[in-house]
C-alpha cells in the first residue's frame, strides 16, 4: 500500500511540472488545483468512528471558515504507519501539508530537532490554552519552552475489551485484574472452544506488548524504561516478555485490523481484545461507521490485565509545519481543533476523551464517562505505539522485534533486540 502511495505522489508531482512547464493557461489551471483557498489536513483518520469524528470537526472547520476549502489527505491504515511513512517523505522534500497529524510526545521530537515545525506558542497565548489544558499534558508537549502541537483528545491504550458472554461460557465470572489470571482465562476460553484473544495486523502486536509490559513490571518500573538509565535486560522483562509469549499463544488467526478484530468480540466470537479507546466509538455508533453494538452486553471494558489504577496514554494533535502552503488555513483548522466546541464534536464519535478540562461531561457516557474519571485518579505511562514514550525510530526497532519474535518465539532474542534498541535509540 505504501508503494501504491508513493507512486501516487510521484504522478502527481510530475503532473504539476507538466502544468508549470506548459505555463499561460496551464499555470492558472494548477493555480486552481492547488491555490491558497485550500488547506491540506493529512492525518490516518479513514476508519470508523475516527472518521465520524473528524466530520463532525471539519463542519464546524466549514462554517467557521466558508473561504477556506477543506482537503481531506487521509491515509489508511496501520495505525498511522502509512501515514507517518508518507509523511516523512513529503518533509524530507520540504512538500508539506498545511498540517499533520501526529502523536504527542516523542514521535514528533525528530521533526522538532531538525526545525520542521513551527512553534505554536503564539496559538497557546491568544486562544489561553495552558488555561484549559492539564499541565501533564502541556509539558509532554513542551520541548525547550516550545510548543509544537494542539491535542485535540485523550486516548487510552490500556483497555481490555470482552465479550460478557464469551466470559459466561468459559465460566468466567468476572475479567481478569492479573496477568496471572488473564492467563488463566485464555486457557479456559480456549477450551471452551472460542477465539481466547483476537489481533489485527502487526502494530496491534505492539500494542497488546506495551500492555503486557505495564501490566507485568507495573507502572514505575514501565516508566523507568524509557529514561537514559532504562535497563531492558533484568529478569523483571524477561518475565515479561514471557507472560507476552503465552499470552500471543491464545491469539486468534490475525485480522487485517484492529476493526475486525475488535468485531470478533463485540460478534460473540472471541472472549478479549487489548485495544485503544477508539474501539468504543467503532462499538457504539451505527453503521456505517461502527456497528451499532449495546455496551455491557455485547461487550464491556476494564484495565488490561495489571494494570489497574494506571492510564496508558496517548494524544491525537496537529501540528503547524514550516513552508505549509496555506499557512493562515492551517491556523484556522488548529483553532477548531483546539476549541471547546470541536473536541466536543470530534471525541464522542471518535471513543476518546477531550483534551480540554472544559468540555461538557455530559455529552461522555458509558465507557466515556469512566474514562474521564481514570484520566483525573490514575497515574499515568505513556504508550508505544502511538508515540508517547518512543521515537519512531526506536518504536520501529521495537516494531521489527516484535515481528521476529512472532516467528520464531525466541525470548532471548527478543530481548536482547529491545535492548540494543534501546542503547541505540535517539532519545
Amino acid at each position: 500500500m505504501r508503494r501504491r502511495w508513493m507512486t501516487a505522489v510521484a504522478v502527481s508531482m510530475a503532473g504539476a511540472l507538466m502544468l508549470s512547464a506548459c505555463g499561460g493557461d496551464a499555470k492558472k489551471g494548477a493555480d486552481i488545483l492547488s491555490g491558497p483557498r485550500k488547506v491540506e489536513v493529512f492525518s490516518w483518520w479513514t476508519g470508523p468512528g475516527e472518521a465520524d469524528g473528524l466530520k463532525a470537526m471539519r463542519a464546524i472547520f466549514a462554517k467557521q471558515n466558508p473561504k477556506l476549502q477543506f482537503y481531506d489527505a487521509a491515509v489508511a491504515g496501520g495505525a498511522g504507519d502509512l501515514a507517518r511513512a508518507l509523511l516523512a517523505s513529503k518533509l524530507q522534500a520540504n512538500q508539506p501539508p498545511d498540517t499533520f497529524q501526529g502523536h504527542a510526545g516523542a514521535e514528533l521530537q525528530g521533526y522538532i530537532n531538525s526545525g520542521k515545525l513551527e512553534s505554536l506558542n503564539f496559538l497557546y497565548n491568544d486562544l489561553k490554552l495552558k488555561e484549559v489544558f492539564p499541565k501533564q499534558l502541556v509539558d509532554q508537549l513542551t520541548v525547550e519552552g516550545q510548543v509544537y502541537s494542539v491535542p485535540v483528545n485523550i486516548h487510552r491504550s490500556n483497555v481490555l475489551w470482552y465479550s460478557p458472554s464469551v466470559l459466561k461460557e468459559a465460566g468466567i465470572a468476572a475479567p481478569p485484574k492479573t496477568m496471572d489470571e488473564f492467563i488463566i482465562d485464555l486457557e479456559k476460553v480456549k477450551r471452551a472452544g472460542k477465539i481466547p484473544l483476537s489481533i489485527g495486523s502487526e502494530w496491534t502486536l505492539v500494542h497488546l506488548l506495551e500492555s503486557v509490559l505495564c501490566g507485568s513490571l507495573g507502572t514505575d518500573v514501565y516508566n523507568q524504561l524509557w529514561t537514559p538509565t532504562s535497563d531492558w535486560s533484568t529478569a523483571n522483562v524477561t518475565k515479561a516478555l514471557e507472560n507476552y509469549g503465552t499470552v500471543l499463544s491464545y491469539a486468534g488467526t490475525p485480522q487485517n485490523d484492529w476493526q475486525p478484530a475488535a468485531k470478533q468480540v463485540a460478534d460473540g466470537e472471541a472472549a478479549f481484545n487489548i485495544m485503544g479507546d477508539w474501539a468504543y466509538g467503532y462499538f457504539r455508533n451505527p453503521a456505517p461507521g461502527g456497528i451499532g453494538k449495546e455496551p455491557h452486553k455485547d461487550f464491556d471494558w476494564a484495565a488490561s490485565p495489571g494494570t489497574d489504577g494506571t492510564f496508558m496514554w496517548l494524544s491525537d494533535s496537529f501540528t503547524l509545519p514550516k513552508g505549509a502552503p496555506n499557512r493562515d488555513g492551517a491556523i484556522a483548522w488548529l483553532k477548531v481543533a483546539a476549541s471547546k466546541q470541536g473536541q466536543d464534536a470530534f471525541n464522542p464519535l471518535k471513543g476518546s476523551i477531550p483534551a480540554r478540562t472544559d468540555a461538557d461531561k455530559s455529552l461522555y457516557k458509558d465507557y466515556l464517562a469512566w474514562s474521564l474519571q481514570q484520566w483525573a485518579a490514575d497515574k499515568l505511562a505513556g504508550s508505544i505505539q502511538h508515540g508517547v514514550v518512543a521515537s519512531d525510530p526506536w518504536r520501529q526497532a521495537i516494531t521489527d522485534a516484535v515481528d521476529v519474535f512472532q516467528k520464531n518465539h525466541d525470548v532471548a532474542t527478543f530481548q536482547q533486540a529491545l535492548v540494543a534498541a534501546a542503547k541505540s535509540s535517539d532519545q
